[in-house]
């Protein structure tokens, strides 16, 4: 298919993104070509390693192509988002789980679906101009794709602030939060892939690795004890008690998302640190089923990619009016409609 090359060099399975006119954004056809591929790579000798990369310099995958997910939820067909959502989960936890090292090569925009099939693998390497970042909860959604539960085991409160404000990590925050393991420079990616794919052995990243330049995320900082909260109203306490410039300005992000998407953002990474990632997925599909019908998500697409006017109406004036009792509605169990893994 033109939006997706997947072929084996050598003694590599190859997968490689072809759209980045639309930035890399990943549709449902390119989530089961990936799927079959590793299916097939699973049992094949040739195959040593499965290393995913994308063509274009703006970026590795941008996110999933939601807008037919806008269209059928408008229509009113619910399934058609849930049963995308419920195949692209699936995936994300094979590739948590595959049986051979799966490299993925993220440069420029790795957002949302994009994180899900690249951040899952066992070496995720990044370049200088890698921006990975989660930005569901503006339109609607949660942090997902496994999202919740890397955010999860980020350093302490540096999750939730990635996951809540959708902020933009480079190579070395990507690091630092387990989004990312190495920091390879992109001069030197084009020797690395034809050593891969000549010897399928996955020393050869080491070989190239270095010390990314400094990051603006730490640990025990400022930003990380801001967020490091057990509910969303003491997050807003914490941030206006503090009244400084830099908590103001993440208090007006917060202020921008969805306040349902900000308060069972929360509640869901809090929970994921005791959650395996199948879990965790489990958890966010439950999300998900109910997004459209019961969420912000139809008018959060609406405002940022349909109309584009960037101003959404949300459900909830503030995070902080959602209730506790509306966050256990929109996680709660799905009964015989649970995400299967």
């Amino acid at each position: 298919m033109s939006d997706i090359d997947i072929r084996i060099e050598g003694r590599a399975g190859r997968i490689t993104l072809t759209r980045p006119q639309a930035l890399n954004a990943v549709t449902w056809e390119m989530l089961r070509a990936i799927d079959h591929a590793l299916d097939a790579w699973a049992q094949d000798d040739r195959v040593a390693l499965v290393l995913i990369d994308a063509e274009g310099d703006r970026a590795f995958a941008a996110g999933g192509d939601i807008v037919d997910l806008y269209q059928t939820g408008m229509a009113g067909d619910y399934a058609y988002g849930r049963r995308f959502w419920a195949e692209e989960y699936q995936l994300n936890a094979r590739i948590a789980e595959y049986p051979k090292p799966y490299v993925a090569m993220m440069h420029g925009f790795v957002m949302g679906g994009g994180v899900g099939i690249s951040c899952h693998g066992s070496h995720r390497l990044v370049d200088e101009s890698a921006q990975i970042a989660m930005p569901e909860c503006g339109i609607g959604l949660v942090p997902d794709v496994g999202g919740s539960w890397l955010l999860a085991r980020a350093p302490a409160g540096l999750g939730a602030l990635v996951g809540l404000t959708g902020y933009r990590m480079g190579p070395a925050d990507a690091i630092l939060t387990g989004f990312a393991d190495s920091f390879v420079p992109r001069a030197a990616w084009e020797g690395l892939i034809a050593r891969l794919v000549a010897t399928g052995d996955v020393d050869e990243i080491a070989r190239v690795s270095e010390t990314p330049p400094d990051g603006s995320l730490s640990e025990g900082s400022e930003l990380a004890r801001w967020f490091d909260q057990a509910s969303v109203g003491a997050l807003v306490t914490a941030l206006e008690s503090d009244g400084g410039e830099a908590a103001d300005k993440q208090l007006k992000i917060l202020r921008r998302q969805s306040p349902l998407s900000v308060a069972c953002g929360l509640a869901s990474i809090n929970a994921a640190r005791d959650m395996t990632l199948q879990e965790a997925l489990a958890q966010e599909f439950r999300y998900v089923w109910r997004c459209m019908e019961r969420g912000d998500f139809l008018e959060g697409i609406r405002a940022q990619v349909i109309d584009k006017d960037r101003n959404p109406t949300w459900r909830h004036g503030a995070a902080e009016d959602v209730s506790d009792a509306e966050v256990a509605a929109m996680l709660a169990p799905l009964g015989a409609d649970e995400l299967v893994i």
